[in-house]
């Protein structure tokens, strides 16, 4: 019978707790909220969608001159010869100014088109909006996988560590003749594959750690750890269904496709405009002053000034049939309006219930996850302790030792997959914001 050192080999969680107290800590660590904040004021992709609603206010502003009086002044300044030229006089030159103001009384087409760039804001909002929601994601994206990747790297190290000790006993056991050469090589061949992913794991941290900076534009980040014990947040409502009529509501993709309907029914009106007249109130100055082209200039051909005030209408009464066309082509634009309304409400529904089962799996699989966790030590310790008395292999102690970090790092991407999939169907509802971020936070270590 084969009996182990009298080296009990050291607890799983003692092993892992050493590699977690290798990483780096968290007392200079930074939060959600901030590394948040700080994206707010640095990501390229969100600070364009900002300044591309920003122009919208203007856009809309412009199109308020339309309903507002114009007034362009006009001055013109020429000289003319005569050939043969008259008796006393060679030429004239002439210099003429003129005011023009103008403001519409009946013009369907510029209210259709006032409107519309009213409507344009809303739209401009709701893509705003898109694009916090998704900085918010990707934030949160990017620190959890850092996270994830700090625990994978943690239980690699304590697994190596736990085979190292595994390693060391089956050698001396081969030294003192209680073990065979089969233990020793077993024991080595699961070291040099810890080692190995342990430098896939360092690797992968790297990689999201340069992620995340480049993100929040920090060096160096150091996010905060989730608070021991883990509790995860309820899905409230508690109904998929809630959430779909949230997100129908909410949701921008939907409220643009909504504005794009809008907008395209108005442009129909702009069209049908084509066919009725415009009336514009109208007033305009002029003055000019005409003098011989004499040595001394002194001669004057004649000075007038002239004032009107009217009321001008234009009414096309035959287009070529070019405005019968445009309004069948804005009906047609309507109609792919309304569609793509329909589509991306559809899309947004199948989207918000995939995200609340998602959220609702992962939870469930938290809980699995929790309870084989506990399984994996009982049976970790009962094989060490069969190992001692001679009734269990050095095989088994390194099966059941990598089972159980293969538990503890599953865990904790679970428990990471549940945050992200809560954020994400906020999103999926329209709903995620900055509120949702400290919700988060607050379930971070301090």
């Amino acid at each position: 019978m084969r009996s182990n050192s009298t080296r009990r080999p050291r607890p799983a969680l003692a092993a892992l707790a050493a590699a977690l107290l290798a990483l780096p800590g968290s007392s200079f660590a930074q939060s959600l909220q901030e590394l948040y904040e700080a994206a707010r004021g640095f990501d390229a992709t969100y600070l364009a969608a900002k300044a591309n609603a920003q122009s919208a206010e203007y856009r809309a502003a412009q199109s308020d001159a339309l309903a507002r009086p114009s007034l362009a002044a006009q001055a013109s300044a020429s000289t003319s010869q005569t050939d043969p030229p008259n008796i006393g006089a060679k030429g004239t030159n002439t210099l003429a100014a003129s005011l023009n103001g103008k403001y519409a009384l009946f013009n369907r087409a510029n209210n259709a088109t006032i409107e519309q760039a009213r409507k344009s804001l809303v739209a401009a909002q709701a893509d705003l909006d898109s694009a916090e929601q998704d900085l918010v994601l990707r934030v949160a994206q990017a620190y959890f996988d850092v996270l994830a990747a700090q625990d994978t790297l943690a239980t690699t190290r304590a697994k190596k560590a736990a085979t190292a000790e595994q390693l060391a006993s089956a050698k001396r056991n081969f030294e003192v003749g209680t073990a065979t050469i089969t233990d020793t090589r077993e024991a080595q061949a699961r070291y040099d594959l810890d080692t190995a992913s342990e430098l896939a794991a360092e690797n992968d941290l790297r990689t999201k750690r340069i992620a995340l900076d480049t993100l929040v534009g920090r060096s160096s980040v150091q996010p905060k750890p989730l608070l021991v014990p883990v509790v995860l947040p309820p899905v409230i409502p508690a109904n998929a269904e809630e959430w779909v009529t949230v997100a129908d509501q909410q949701h921008p993709s939907v409220r643009r496709a909504r504005v794009g309907l809008e907008v395209a029914r108005l442009e129909t009106a702009k069209a049908r405009a084509g066919d009725l007249p415009t009336v514009d109130a109208v007033a305009s100055l002029a003055g000019s002053d005409a003098r011989g082209s004499l040595p001394d200039f002194s001669r004057s051909a004649g000075t007038t000034t002239v004032a009107s005030l009217g009321v001008q209408m234009t009414w096309p009464l035959y287009t070529g049939g070019a405005t019968q066309n445009r309004i069948k082509e804005t009906l047609a634009l309507e109609e792919k309006s309304r569609n793509d309304l329909e589509a991306a409400r559809r899309a947004v529904t199948q989207g918000t219930r995939v995200a609340y089962f998602g959220v609702q799996s992962g939870r469930a699989q938290v809980g699995a996850l929790e309870a084989a966790e506990s399984s994996s030590k009982l049976a970790l310790e009962a094989t060490q302790l069969g190992y001692k008395v001679g009734v269990r292999v050095n095989l088994d102690v390194l099966n059941a030792q990598t089972q159980l970090y293969s538990t503890q790092r599953d865990l904790a991407k679970a428990r990471y997959d549940v945050l992200l999939g809560g954020l994400k169907l906020r999103q999926a509802s329209g709903q995620l914001g900055e509120a949702d971020v400290q919700a988060v936070n607050r379930l971070l270590a301090k």
